[in-house]
């Protein structure tokens, strides 16, 4: 979840119907570098075992950490699945859909970063 006012609950009950044993909630933004719930979750999850998020959005949003992340799980043989975008890193399609997936969000907050610095730039006075 992005802010403490909005509810998990939605999200918890997604993850317990594709049959989640265990959930970790975390009301703090996905751009924040330190999340301890998420640091909780990866430092738990064992081999054999798979992360679900909702969507790719809930675990990370910059595409370096996100991709760190998603190599760290697979490196201990840790799976990841998103519900939303129908990822599951089990296979070669998932982790290949995942990065371009990735990429696409990334650019859209470069395209976003950079209409906000000329928006910025417009407004100013003109010095002269």
């Amino acid at each position: 979840m992005s802010t403490g006012d909005q509810s998990t609950a939605a999200q918890t009950d997604a993850l317990t119907a594709a049959g989640c044993e265990w959930v970790w909630t975390d009301v703090a933004s996905g751009v924040r570098a330190r999340r301890p719930p998420l640091d909780d979750l990866v430092a738990t999850a064992a081999a054999g075992d798979t992360v679900v998020v909702t969507r790719l959005d809930r675990l990370g949003r910059p595409l370096p950490e996100l991709l760190a992340l998603v190599e760290d799980l697979s490196r201990r043989d840790i799976g990841l699945r998103s519900l939303a975008e129908q990822i599951d890193t089990a296979s070669a399609a998932g982790r290949l859909v995942l990065h371009v997936f990735g990429a696409l969000a990334e650019f859209e907050r470069a395209l976003m970063h950079e209409r906000t610095i000329a928006g910025l730039t417009a407004a100013r006075p003109a010095v002269g």
